[in-house]
């Protein structure tokens, strides 16, 4: 008997033949849709965490300065560069723009907090590392301005 395993087994048993077609449709996703989600979910993240820091900005120098105590940098700088990199990634994730620079800054502050901050929230933590690691590995996907400047970019050359 020729085929490939899924194919024998599909003959052999019916329920098989299913689970090799969804198996297959499985397969059959597009890169982009995964991109796209994970794009848009680590934005929202961040997002919303930048707009409660901004909301009150003296509570979010209180919470750098005697709750959060990120280890080698003053609070004050703590703050700004943390909420900078809340307010700048989620657009450029968003837009599928230097995707895997944002997803790598936003990494970077993700091990800070999961280290220094709050490791309990490993689990959160580990979730938003995966698709910033999907991210950094494989870019933004066909639906982002990277690819149509990577597109642009390889037709003029």
């Amino acid at each position: 008997m020729k085929g490939t395993a899924a194919e024998l087994a599909a003959r052999a048993h019916p329920t098989a033949a299913i689970a090799s077609e969804i198996l297959g449709l499985f397969d059959r996703m597009p890169y982009w849709l995964i991109a796209v989600t994970a794009r848009v979910a680590l934005a929202k993240v961040f997002w919303s965490s930048a707009q409660t820091h901004l909301l009150s900005w003296q509570t979010t120098l209180y919470m750098f300065a005697y709750t959060y105590k990120v280890p080698l940098l003053p609070p004050h700088l703590a703050a700004y560069m943390a909420v900078t990199l809340e307010l700048v990634t989620p657009p450029l994730l968003i837009l599928g723009l230097a995707t895997r620079f944002a997803a790598l800054a936003l990494f970077g502050m993700t091990l800070v907090i999961e280290i220094f901050v709050y490791p309990e929230a490993w689990p959160t933590h580990i979730q938003w590392a995966a698709m910033m690691l999907v991210l950094m590995g494989r870019g933004a996907g066909l639906l982002s301005l990277d690819a149509l400047i990577k597109s642009w970019a390889t037709r003029r050359t």
